[in-house]
């Protein structure tokens, strides 16, 4: 691996201490990038988070409903 870097930071002209600190710090980004997210929501919530537009359109059909249901003629002896 650390010939592979070695090369690879030739290859872009940079020196070997120059790519291990970029990719240190790319690292370093990306975890804090997750935690970050983690922070947001608790993992399982993750199968829910595709329905959240569920509760709206159910809320937009029952009003639908309620509203043709008060349309609807009252029934004598009830």
């Amino acid at each position: 691996m650390f010939r592979q870097a070695k090369a690879l930071a030739a290859a872009r002209g940079v020196t070997l201490r120059r790519f291990f600190t970029e990719a240190l710090d790319e690292q370093l980004r990306r975890c804090a990038r997750e935690d970050r997210a983690d922070d947001r929501d608790p993992p399982w919530m993750a199968g829910f988070g595709a329905l959240s537009d569920i509760a709206d359109e159910n809320r937009r059909i029952l009003a639908v409903i309620e509203e043709e249901f008060e349309k609807l003629p009252l029934e004598d002896g009830a």
